[in-house]
């Protein structure tokens, strides 16, 4: 079903690159396969929305709220998602390289299998965040093995 929200229209599939969607109420909307790169997603209500295969690289999410939501193979190449909800987010696979991650809750995200090269995880919220197979710069291990301080287990 398509919708229109400020003028775009919300379907899978739909061309929004460089859109101004700042604090939209995007819940559960379908958008797989959609083009978003560059848009302004800042501060918007993501929760369960579809983003199969979307392409947001350079997309600005900061603070958005992506709970939820399925990211799986989608691109956010060098996206900024400083301080973004992405609590039990599904993140399979998805290209996060050089993305900026700093401050995100990926609290319960799956992340198996996704490319996060280059990322900034500064400060990131990791707990029970299923990291199984992600490719990451060696640069960010400790020299026994463990993720250089960016995995924060305790209170927020």
């Amino acid at each position: 079903m398509t919708k229109i929200i400020r003028g775009y229209e919300i379907r899978p599939g739909a061309n929004l690159e460089n859109a101004n969607l700042y604090k939209a109420d995007l819940r559960d909307t379908d958008l797989r396969r959609a083009n978003l790169e560059q848009a302004n997603l800042s501060g918007a209500d993501l929760r369960g929305a579809k983003l199969y295969q979307a392409d947001l690289r350079y997309a600005y999410l900061s603070g958005a709220d992506l709970g939820g939501a399925n990211l799986s193979r989608a691109n956010l190449n060098e996206a900024n998602l400083e301080r973004a909800i992405l609590t039990g987010a599904y993140l399979w696979h998805a290209n996060l390289s050089r993305a900026n991650l700093k401050g995100a809750d990926l609290q319960g995200a799956n992340l198996k299998g996704a490319n996060l090269q280059g990322a900034n995880l500064g400060g990131a919220y990791l707990r029970d965040t299923n990291l199984e197979g992600m490719i990451i710069d060696d640069g960010t291990y400790d020299e026994d093995g463990t993720l250089r301080t960016y995995v924060l287990l305790g209170k927020k």
